[in-house]
C-alpha cells in the first residue's frame, strides 16, 4: 500500500481513539526491531512494519465509546471489538489491497496456535507466519499499555507480559518469536519503546471523547482515501 494512503488511514484511527494511536506506533517500532533481528530483506521489513501500523484499521468501524471505555468490556462489547479484524480485512480488500503480509496480519493477529483465537480459529501453521510473529508483539504491547484499570506499568508490566508469553509459548504464541522478543527486551534494544506515550501523565487524554469536528475529520479522511483508490483503479 502507498504510504500516503496508509498514513491517512492511520490518521483516521488517531483522530478517533488516542490509545489505539499510541499502541499503533509502539507495535510498529517493535515490528521493525523483530524484523531486523530476523534479518529479513529490507522490503520485507517495510511490509511487516506497514502491516503493524495498519493492524487495527478495523477499529475505525468500532464505536469510540467501546474503544475508550475506562473499565473492562462486557461480553457483548468484547464481541463487537473482535470484529475489527474482519472489518479491517474487508476494508482493505474493497480498496484492492493484495499484499499478503498486510492482509494476513490485519485479519489473523488474534489467532492462537491451539485454534482458540479469532476470527477464524486457525491452528498452528495454518496461521500465516507474519500474523504469528505479530501476535506476540501485539500481546506484549496490549499487556503493557497504560489503562485506567491497570496497576502494573513500565518494567513491572513488561516482566508480567513476558512471563505470560512464556506461559503460553507453543500453545497460543509462536515459540521462536517469543524467544526472540524476550531476548531483544533483555538486551535493552526495545525497552525504550515501552515508554513511548505510555505513562500516567498521558492517561487522562486516552479516554477523552473526541469532539465532533475530529470525528468528522476522521470520516472525511476515510472517504477521501477510498475515493483516491476508486479513481486510480482501471476500469
Amino acid at each position: 500500500m502507498d504510504w500516503d494512503v496508509a498514513n491517512a488511514m492511520i490518521r483516521a484511527v488517531e483522530l478517533k481513539d488516542l490509545s489505539t494511536a499510541a499502541h499503533t506506533w509502539r507495535v510498529t517500532l517493535y515490528a521493525q526491531a523483530v524484523a531486523e533481528a530476523l534479518k529479513l530483506a529490507p522490503e520485507n521489513v517495510y511490509q511487516f512494519m506497514q502491516a503493524a501500523a495498519l493492524h487495527d484499521i478495523g477499529k475505525i468501524d468500532i464505536p469510540h465509546g467501546i474503544l475508550a471505555k475506562p473499565g473492562r468490556l462486557t461480553d457483548e462489547e468484547y464481541e463487537i471489538v473482535k470484529m475489527h479484524t474482519v472489518l479491517g480485512h474487508e476494508r482493505l480488500v474493497r480498496m484492492g489491497e493484495t499484499d499478503p503480509t498486510l492482509l494476513t496480519v490485519v485479519r489473523h493477529h488474534h489467532e492462537r496456535l491451539d485454534g482458540s483465537g479469532y476470527p477464524d480459529g486457525l491452528e498452528s501453521d495454518m496461521i500465516p507466519q507474519p500474523a504469528r510473529r505479530f501476535g506476540v508483539i501485539d500481546t506484549f504491547d496490549a499487556m503493557t499499555s497504560i489503562r485506567p484499570y491497570r496497576e502494573e506499568i513500565g518494567e513491572e508490566a513488561a516482566r508480567a507480559s513476558l512471563a505470560e508469553l512464556e506461559r503460553h509459548k507453543g500453545t497460543w504464541y509462536c515459540p521462536h518469536t517469543v524467544d526472540l522478543f524476550h531476548s531483544l527486551y533483555d538486551s535493552g534494544r526495545i525497552d525504550w519503546i515501552l515508554h513511548h506515550f505510555n505513562d500516567k501523565a498521558d492517561l487522562s487524554a486516552l479516554g477523552a471523547v473526541p469532539d465532533p469536528d475530529r470525528l468528522e475529520m476522521a470520516e472525511d479522511i476515510i472517504k477521501q482515501t477510498e475515493q483516491r483508490i476508486d479513481d486510480s483503479t482501471p476500469e
